[in-house]
């Protein structure tokens, strides 16, 4: 484990669980399985202390964005254990409120669905937006739409997460800057040269942000998005100790498998 921590070796603090759950986009119904699952097990295992990391991309793309926010917003009112991150969709809605840019990130990858969730229509023609006039309309409709506590949780979301030998954030992290030196842009987008990194980071690094087919384990990473308003699998992980298990959402309900460094 020289200069680093691995996976295998890798531990939360004693008597600490963690779980952490990858790219929601809009799908609050498998979102609110994974919670209640969670809720069921703390329950019954009554772990001395836990977390729940929310890695970040809550809005856009999937049919539901408006009631995933509601449902972190009660979380995270309700229960400090429940820690939200920013994913660079997240921050693209926010952009997007404080000044409507037609060919910002909200307006060409989902924002439109986002707004629909909210009962707002885009209408201007198609996904053109040259149309000045129906922009602006369109943003003063969602930003009326939107309730004060979605845009506080927006506009207070954490860019990292530190906890025993774990470093949780959306994207990734850029080798050879101290994790606590990360700038926000490379937490929330960094992708090429985060994933061709094969060495180890202080901690090892749980993220989302890049679509893969399954959970990805590498011996210094967890990519935990598995494209869940697309595939309708929502992926997370349960952390206690040295025990790692992957958690599989579906619609069905929650599968679990012991976590181990993808081939």
């Amino acid at each position: 484990m020289a200069g680093g921590v691995d996976f295998i070796h890798a531990r939360t603090p004693p008597d600490l669980r963690l779980y952490a759950v990858g790219d929601i986009h809009g799908r609050r119904d498998l979102l609110e399985i994974f919670h209640r699952h969670v809720a069921e097990e703390l329950k019954s295992d009554a772990p001395g202390d836990w977390r729940i990391v929310h890695l970040g991309d809550y809005t856009d793309r999937g049919p539901d964005s408006r009631d995933v926010l509601e449902l972190l917003a009660q979380a995270r009112a309700r229960d400090s254990h429940h820690v939200t991150l920013a994913g660079n969709h997240d921050l693209g809605l926010l952009e997007f409120l404080a000044r409507p840019e037609r060919y910002g990130l909200f307006m060409t990858n989902g924002g439109i669905e986002t707004a629909a969730s909210y009962g707002v229509q885009w209408s201007g023609p198609g996904f053109c937006v040259e149309d000045e006039q129906a922009l602006g309309a369109f943003h003063a409709a969602l930003m009326a739409a939107m309730p004060p506590a979605h845009i506080d949780l927006l506009q207070t979301l954490s860019t990292s997460f530190a906890c025993g030998d774990f470093f949780f954030c959306h994207a990734g992290v850029r080798p050879g800057v101290a994790l606590e030196r990360q700038s926000v842009d490379d937490l929330v987008w960094i992708r090429r040269e985060f994933h061709n990194h094969t060495g180890l980071y202080p901690k090892v690094i749980v993220h989302g942000h890049t679509p893969v087919a399954a959970a990805e384990i590498r011996p210094n990473r967890i990519n935990l998005d598995t494209g869940a308003f697309r595939t309708g699998r929502l992926s997370a992980i349960r952390i206690d100790g040295a025990d790692k298990r992957l958690l599989t959402v579906t619609r069905e309900g929650v599968t679990q498998s012991i976590a181990a460094v993808t081939p």
